[in-house]
């Protein structure tokens, strides 16, 4: 691969998991302020599943995969390509899933922003 096709692909890598985590610990738990869900969920999981239970997203387990592929990434596996290409292919089938999900928690919560 070129240095540019390299820089390409750190470049989706690195911005899928900003994504993801900017989603999770910032959007997630906003969305519950917003519908005023009661309780106070401190575990992340808790969060995911009453996410999932009210609709805003529609699989907290989906979420769980995405986290694991995105957690992936810092250790790199510089020594099994066959590794490397497996996650950035995982994360590429995932990113469009990732969008899916931003775009259906905007939708859900449109209603509580009128």
């Amino acid at each position: 691969m070129s240095d540019i096709e390299l820089a390409v692909l750190d470049q989706f890598a690195t911005r899928f998991g900003k994504l993801q985590d900017l989603i999770g610990t910032k959007l997630f738990p906003a969305v519950l302020e917003l519908t005023k869900e009661p309780g106070e969920l401190k575990a992340f999981i808790d969060i995911l599943y009453r996410l999932e239970k009210i609709g805003a997203i529609p699989s907290a387990d989906e979420w769980l995969l995405m986290r694991e592929v995105r957690n992936s990434f810092p250790h790199d596996y510089p020594d099994d390509p066959k590794l490397q290409a497996a996650m950035l292919n995982k994360s590429y089938e995932l990113a469009s899933q990732l969008i899916a999900i931003f775009l259906g928690i905007k939708s859900f919560i449109e209603p509580y922003l009128s």
